[in-house]
């Protein structure tokens, strides 16, 4: 893999992760790579592939598996539920001096983000 590329995971084969692989291969900075293996045997594949990020169909991944993935496979996860229109983000990236000041900082961009 070339060092300046990000590599990008998705897991599954659903049409909209199809649209979001067409959509990320428009970027030349990312190695997008689709698993279409269940779930319980892309967290073995994901591990040897040590991605920048996975991106996940919610819609056809059992509701306990991002969770677990994360633990497995510390990173940015990013789960998209095409029936509600969302997309989560996940982050295994943790801090052990999180201020209170932090805290709000984070809960405020949230509401400004929802508002309106």
């Amino acid at each position: 893999m070339n060092a300046e590329r990000k590599r990008v995971v998705l897991v599954g084969s659903s049409l909209a992760l199809a649209g979001v692989r067409a959509g990320l291969e428009a970027y030349p900075g990312l190695e997008v790579i689709t698993l279409e293996t269940p779930p319980a045997e892309a967290v073995q594949i994901l591990h040897a592939l040590s991605p920048a990020s996975v991106i996940l169909d919610l819609s056809i991944v059992p509701p306990e598996f991002p969770f677990s993935l994360l633990e497995e496979q510390p990173g940015l996860l990013i789960g998209i539920d095409p029936g509600s229109d969302r997309t989560w983000l996940l982050s295994g990236r943790q801090s052990r001096e999180l201020s209170m000041r932090d805290l709000v900082e984070v809960i405020q961009a949230h509401a400004r983000n929802t508002e309106g």
